[in-house]
């Protein structure tokens, strides 16, 4: 009598992705027999930098939306590697997978911690950002997306400075700003001589963490301007990692795992 193997099967891992540190949990599980990882991306970048793996572009349409998505494609793991400021995303892809019973990981970098020198003013959202400009004109460095950018219009006395990758769709709702467009990383040396030439007076962020977008930080320490920094929201995540190699060691255990 002959015996029929099984042939291996490796699980599916959805990577909700967006983010260097996705980018980099995608390369680093690319090669792991056990892992066949599946990249997610908002669609939110007309032109995105994609890998050579199957990847999925656009909205999920919420909740159930996702739900099904999981069931159909038979996910094993769900990795929610999105900005640490997707709020929503993050809430859904818990949801889903708490409905379907798959264990999730939030994989996250830690926002940055503020050295001797800094001068930060932390604000919950948009709105806390314009009131902490004050009435006085100031040179605005807008560094935090392209979401809410037209409510910074009903404080008109400021400039602002722009930068994204694509235009935003309500720039020209700002009654005196200017539009770069960009990709980073963006280095503390160019964003020294970017804010010196531009006269720049107050930075407002996101507390993103990593390297990628330091610079600005590192660049208004040194020129002394203030930073008006937009809080993390709450995570939902019952758990969650730092670290591209946290993550990478989790999905380990759990596709080895009996």
């Amino acid at each position: 009598m002959t015996s029929r193997i099984t042939p291996f099967a490796p699980r599916r891992v959805l990577v909700l992705g967006g983010t260097g540190e996705a980018n980099a949990l995608i390369d680093a599980i690319a090669s792991i027999p056990e892992i066949e990882p599946i990249l997610s991306l908002a669609g939110r970048t007309a032109m995105p930098k994609l890998p050579a793996i199957a990847t999925r572009i656009g909205g999920f349409g919420g909740i159930e939306g996702l739900r099904a998505y999981l069931k159909a494609e038979r996910i094993a793991l769900v990795v929610d590697a999105t900005h640490p400021y997707a709020a929503q995303m993050s809430g859904h892809t818990q949801a889903a997978c708490t409905a379907v019973g798959l264990d999730c990981l939030r994989l996250a970098r830690p926002g940055w911690t503020p050295r001797e020198g800094d001068d930060w003013r932390r604000v919950e959202n948009v709105a806390g950002a314009i009131a902490a400009l004050g009435e006085a004109p100031q040179r605005v460095f807008l560094t935090h997306g392209r979401l809410e950018l037209d409510r910074f219009a009903q404080a008109a006395q400021h400039f602002y400075l722009v930068r994204a990758i694509e235009p935003p769709e309500d720039f020209d709702k700002l009654p005196r700003a200017q539009l770069i467009l960009a990709r980073g990383p963006f280095g503390e040396r160019d964003e020294l001589a970017l804010m010196q030439a531009a006269r720049i007076s107050r930075l407002v962020s996101k507390d993103s963490g990593g390297d990628a977008t330091y610079g600005k930080i590192a660049a208004a320490r040194a020129l002394q301007v203030p930073v008006i920094l937009l809080q993390r929201p709450a995570s939902p995540a019952a758990l969650a990692v730092g670290s591209v190699a946290e993550a990478v060691a989790w999905l380990r255990a759990h596709v080895t795992a009996p």
